[in-house]
């Protein structure tokens, strides 16, 4: 019995199982309780020394991930390592540029490791369409919508990130906001950069607004010093300014020192809205409006979901994990 049996037997998600194995607090009575019914009454003994044996281990398990300084993805990868530590899996991750071809290294990771199944973080579907074949191993793209690319062994587990950034400049807008600057990564390149991008170009349509890229869109990496600069950069081409939309939480606080450094108030002078709801955007000061999305459900359901293909031969399936807009201080009302 692994801890995925114990999720479908008791009802609750692999997270919460691995929560009460772990002994954590952030568990309901009475989640714990149906639990460690099944947990007794199948003798089910956890593998705390896992993570000593996984040298020995055949039944492995890789996460391809792109980017070194993603918040989001750090928090997805430490519950992914949670969930399969208690089970007879062990995971191995792989940190890539966030501009690499993340389908040449799986394949090179396959020959290599000779894994069961693989979970990519930051996938970019373009690499899947020239590179992913159906002889490939089960896999599932975290983060990144695959359903489009029809691979009968590629699932995926995502947030809807065209609307869930539609939703954030929407809020901008409604606190009056039109002179609002875009920090995102390249267009051509980053699958997630262009679909934000497109949630924004949504919003700004739905508001009868132009759209003027070559003024307010600003090229970045994923990094706080990356940021930094591209605001630094935005600062310096003097166009009327109240607004950024920052297309991650790390992004969005470069992009707040930068405005600080020039003298400038966050959100008095300027107001800045983030992506994806890691705790940083709430201990930052001012704590950053950001959307929030379900980092320990993604995590669950993308491992719930690779098993189910590795074990039942289950085709692939897609799903979508809500999100919300997390309103903290970031922002300041300027249409009173």
């Amino acid at each position: 019995m692994t801890i995925v049996d114990i999720a479908k037997e008791s009802g609750y998600s692999v997270s919460t199982v691995s929560r009460v194995l772990n002994n954590r607090k952030d568990v309901s009575p009475e989640a714990k309780r149906r639990i460690m019914e099944i947990v007794e009454s199948h003798n089910f003994v956890p593998n705390n020394n896992a993570k000593h044996l996984k040298q020995n281990v055949t039944k492995n398990i890789l996460v391809v991930l792109k980017g070194t300084s993603n918040m989001l993805f750090a928090n997805i990868v430490e519950e992914i390592q949670k969930i399969v530590g208690q089970s007879d899996y062990a995971v191995g991750v792989y940190y890539l540029d966030e501009d690499d071809n993340e389908v040449e290294e799986a394949i090179r990771l396959c020959n290599e490791r000779k894994p069961l199944g693989i979970l990519f973080l930051g996938g970019n579907p373009p690499y899947f369409e020239k590179g992913f074949t159906e002889s490939f191993v089960p896999s599932v793209l975290v983060t990144t919508q695959g359903e489009q690319l029809g691979f009968k062994n590629l699932a995926s587990v995502s947030t809807d990130d065209v609307a869930a950034a539609e939703t954030a400049v929407d809020y901008l807008i409604e606190n009056g906001h039109r002179n609002i600057a875009v920090l995102g990564g390249d267009l051509t390149l980053s699958h997630t950069s262009m679909q934000r991008y497109l949630g924004f170009a949504n919003s700004f349509r739905k508001h009868g607004l132009d759209i003027d890229a070559a003024k307010y869109y600003e090229k970045t990496r994923f990094s706080m010093d990356s940021a930094y600069a591209a605001m630094m950069r935005q600062l310096d081409k003097g166009y009327p300014l109240t607004a950024v939309f920052a297309m991650s939480d790390v992004t969005a606080i470069g992009a707040m020192r930068a405005i600080i450094d020039r003298g400038l108030k966050v959100p008095d002078d300027i107001s800045v809205v983030g992506f994806d709801g890691t705790d940083f955007a709430d201990y930052y000061n001012p704590k950053i409006v950001t959307i929030k999305q379900g980092y320990e459900k993604i995590a669950s359901r993308s491992i719930e979901i690779l098993i189910r293909m590795i074990e039942l031969r289950a085709d692939a399936t897609h799903e979508v994990v809500p999100y919300e807009l997390h309103n903290t201080e970031s922002v300041r009302n300027i249409s009173k």
